[in-house]
């Protein structure tokens, strides 16, 4: 039987290791530390310390946890840096795609398909074809207003850019879903890296529905005559531009997890350390995406046209019709010329903040010694 000393010594021991489990996440704690102490009593209830599994070695607490947490699935470094790689590539395809985006809407061909299907449209590959998809595009807002005059051959060149635009998004939301089942049933991700996965595919699916959501704005009958220009709405672009940069930032991030991990120990001083260029560096983040914002606020009303010089607009800093429309907070996102003012406030605020988080720091930067 167990003597008193031995019993302290693995009460105290479970104790160890129990805090130390819960700390690193491992289930079932309670239940793995009641099967060594039953482990414990059986073998020296029956005098088998000296075989096999000893008491002397069961004790020591590091022995525990080593033995009981060592039985926790563990990815494998290749099929890690499968998941790292996975996640740069789509993070790069979505960086693409904005590129796309910004294209589409310089050439002013997002309207040029006036249908959307989830599994993709079918290029037109006869003239026929083509003259059916044209006939289509004349029923809609931009033909009868704006593009009266356009040829089946101009046609085709905005049709197509819409086309590549869509193509690339399907690719990604591909990219995406595909491998995303293959590594989650191959057992790649982790508890953790699953919720990841699993919200990088509903920012996809959001993404690919808000794009048709904006689009089918600019298809609406909502315009009233020759001076109204066909557009889409300028709020649901701006919701397309953000949920496009949220996405690409997320799986950047969730790619340089699995590449680059920072040790716990290293992290915790480098956070002490860069405490102030860590705010400063979170200011900049928000800056940047909050000027993108409004850069699709202007780009959604075609508000850059209004003011061509810099940094005056026009011959004043402020323009007197920068609070003209009723109610005032309306200007801020349908006023084209307070929309242009803000866009070059925020621009501007954020260069100045960009040259902050170098200068608060003379010597060499933690963990880059």
């Amino acid at each position: 039987m167990l003597s008193v000393s031995q019993l302290c010594r693995c009460s105290q021991s479970l104790r160890f290791a129990q805090s130390n489990l819960l700390v690193s996440g491992t289930r079932n704690t309670f239940r793995t530390t009641n099967v060594i102490s039953r482990q414990l009593i059986t073998h020296s209830s029956k005098g088998n310390t000296s075989k096999g599994l000893r008491l002397s070695d069961l004790l020591k607490p590091q022995n525990i946890i080593v033995r009981f947490c060592s039985n926790a699935p563990k990815p494998k470094p290749k099929s890690t840096k499968a998941v790292g790689y996975w996640l740069l590539g789509c993070s790069g395809m979505v960086f693409t795609a904005v590129v796309l985006g910004g294209v589409t809407r310089l050439t002013e061909s997002g309207l040029s398909m006036v249908t959307w299907k989830l599994t993709g449209e079918k290029m037109p590959r006869t003239e026929e074809e083509w003259q059916t998809e044209f006939e289509k595009y004349k029923q809609y807002p931009e033909f009868i207003y704006k593009n009266q005059s356009i040829t089946l051959s101009e046609f085709k060149w905005i049709w197509y850019m819409e086309f590549a635009h869509r193509t690339w998004g399907r690719a990604i939301g591909a990219a995406m879903f595909l491998p995303a089942a293959f590594f989650w049933a191959r057992g790649y991700l982790d508890k953790a890296m699953k919720m990841r996965v699993a919200a990088y595919c509903v920012l996809v699916g959001a993404q690919g529905l808000m794009g048709w959501y904006m689009v089918k704005s600019g298809l609406e009958d909502r315009f009233q005559g020759p001076s109204d220009v066909p557009r889409v709405s300028q709020y649901r672009l701006a919701a397309h531009l953000s949920l496009a940069f949220i996405l690409y930032t997320a799986l950047l991030s969730g790619a340089l997890r699995v590449l680059r991990p920072f040790p716990a120990a290293t992290a915790l001083q480098t956070l002490k350390e860069l405490k102030t260029v860590t705010a400063l560096t979170h200011t900049v983040k928000a800056m940047a995406f909050l000027t993108a914002v409004s850069g699709a606020f202007v780009a959604g009303l075609d508000a850059g046209l209004v003011y061509n010089s810099f940094p005056k607009m026009g011959d004043d800093w402020i323009p007197d019709d920068i609070l003209s429309f009723k109610p005032a907070l309306r200007n801020v996102t349908e006023n084209p010329t307070t929309v242009q003012f803000d866009h070059r406030v925020l621009g501007t605020s954020t260069l100045l903040l960009t040259s902050a988080p170098p200068r608060t720091r003379s010597g060499p930067w933690p963990g880059y010694r």
